[in-house]
């Protein structure tokens, strides 16, 4: 596959990305999906504080969120999904930190990002978000120098969805 020459940034926010969350399922350690209990009655996106669903296809098990507190990752170590707290499916550890994202749509985003050589991002001075995902994420993963290292852990991460 040919690498994009250039990435622009869409300008996606974290909260873009966790309708839909795959998570180590508690009872089984397979893959679990977190999604809105409730889908949307007139077809919009539902609220981030919409009550949400663990459904493990492996085991059977379905849980529904005991609150609607949505509480975002935000530090090192082993990432979590918002609503239940738990372990993300598509998550790696490198010798730099961890690599993590929600969703096969996310990871995507990451590695569109991170292969492309020139990376773009709207002009600070026009009106919208500035704290972008691939704004925030280290420095780590967004220096050229580490590029193969984090494809690497991007393909691993995403072959462990077959």
């Amino acid at each position: 596959m040919l690498s994009p020459l250039r990435f622009r940034d869409a300008q996606h926010t974290k909260y873009h990305f966790i309708d839909h969350v795959l998570v180590r399922c508690p009872k089984c350690a397979g893959i679990a999906h977190v999604a809105p209990a409730v889908p949307a009655s007139d077809g919009s996106v539902p609220s981030m504080f919409a009550r949400r669903r663990l459904v493990c296809r492996a085991c059977g098990l379905a849980r529904d969120a005991a609150e609607e507190r949505l509480g975002l990752f935000r530090g090192r170590g082993e990432a979590t999904d918002p609503y239940f707290r738990l372990p993300l499916w598509l998550q790696a550890q490198t010798r730099h930190g961890w690599l993590w994202a929600y969703d096969p749509e996310h990871l995507e985003l990451l590695r569109q990002f991170v292969q492309a050589p020139l990376r773009e991002r709207a002009p600070w001075d026009i009106h919208g978000k500035k704290m972008t995902v691939v704004a925030r994420l280290p420095t780590w993963i967004k220096s050229a120098k580490n590029r193969g290292e984090v494809l690497h852990a991007i393909d691993w991460i995403r072959s462990t969805l077959t």
